[in-house]
């Protein structure tokens, strides 16, 4: 098929890029370099610079390719950042979300896989959080794409768009030369592991009262290949006969308190990882930890790296490698 995958120059977008040209797939990636890397383009895909909210580019971009399907990462991602400056998530996350919808409706392409988070459930009743949980998020950012789920609801309705809604939890880890690499670090693996490389003096740990066992957030891990694999079942499963509306969270299951993470890094690395702690931060709920049993029951999917160990390991071995990033 030829493929759009929309922020393919990011981390996870860039990791799908290389699964889908593996698979033998053409792929097209547009992205802004707001915060993905040239660099992290996979070779074999054609590089289209623009942002998802421009008409014009989008235009174009659909008028010279005739796509099979879009595959739909890209996106601002920060919850901090969320509930300080909420105008930019819904006007890139959920605006942008739409005006792409248009032009692949625009150009009869009705095949999307959206990148979705565990965000939309907020403080989910319990864990571990089933599809069928209730969707009430705590942040601006899990707003900003529930409602794009709920514009790709009515999109189906009414306009018959097929699409895969995929609810991660943490995806981490590296895949060869592909690794985390985001211009404002925020993720707790890779800025543990700045500390293990000597670019941080401690970590900061915020919230230590949460209602957890050790007072710190909780949080599921899944590798991002394991992530990327989703992706594409998920992409062949909307070519078959069907619903045309699939809706998965894609998680290992088990939970991992921030001070569990921070002492497998130590463990992994050889070093030790000051911390610091720090208030809560807005947006923050206090545990998510998915219950991927839908998918593995559908579409036959498994994590093949589940442990947290294997999952830091992997991180650990590109950071080693690029310390200073895509740069």
């Amino acid at each position: 098929m030829k493929i759009l995958v929309t922020g393919g120059a990011g981390y996870i977008g860039s990791v799908v890029t290389a699964e889908l040209i593996r698979a033998g797939h053409q792929v097209v990636v547009l992205d802004d370099l707001s915060n993905g890397k040239r660099q992290a383009v996979p070779q074999g895909a054609e590089l289209v610079v623009a942002d998802i909210g421009d008409r014009s580019a989008l235009a174009r971009l659909f008028q010279s390719h005739a796509f099979d399907a879009v595959l739909h990462f890209a996106a601002f991602m920060d919850v901090g950042e969320s509930m300080r400056a909420p105008e930019r998530y819904f006007r890139n996350n959920t605006a942008g979300t739409m005006t792409l919808i248009e032009a692949m409706l625009a150009h009869d392409v009705k095949r999307l896989v959206f990148s979705s988070s565990a965000a939309v459930y907020g403080n989910a009743p319990s864990v571990p959080i089933e599809e069928t949980a209730p969707l009430s998020p705590v942040s601006v950012y899990g707003e900003s794409k529930l409602l794009a789920e709920r514009m790709l609801e009515w999109f189906h309705r009414i306009h018959h768009l097929r699409y895969a809604s995929l609810r991660y939890f943490n995806a981490a880890g590296a895949a060869g030369a592909l690794g985390e690499d985001h211009p404002r670090e925020t993720h707790l693996i890779p800025l543990a592991l700045k500390v293990a490389l000597g670019q941080r003096e401690s970590i900061e740990v915020y919230g230590t009262d949460y209602p957890t066992a050790d007072g710190t957030c909780v949080r599921d891990y899944i590798h991002v290949t394991d992530l990327a694999a989703a992706h594409i079942l998920s992409l062949e499963a909307l070519g078959r006969e069907g619903p045309g509306k699939l809706i998965y969270n894609l998680g290992n299951g088990k939970g991992f308190s921030v001070r569990e993470v921070i002492e497998a890094v130590g463990r992994v690395s050889g070093r030790e990882i000051p911390t610091r702690s720090s208030p809560r931060r807005p947006g923050d709920p206090a545990a998510l930890v998915a219950s991927s049993a839908k998918i593995q029951r559908e579409l036959k999917w498994r994590p093949r790296f589940p442990e947290l160990e294997q999952i830091v390991s992997s991180a650990w071995e590109w950071h080693r490698k690029y310390p200073n990033g895509y740069e």
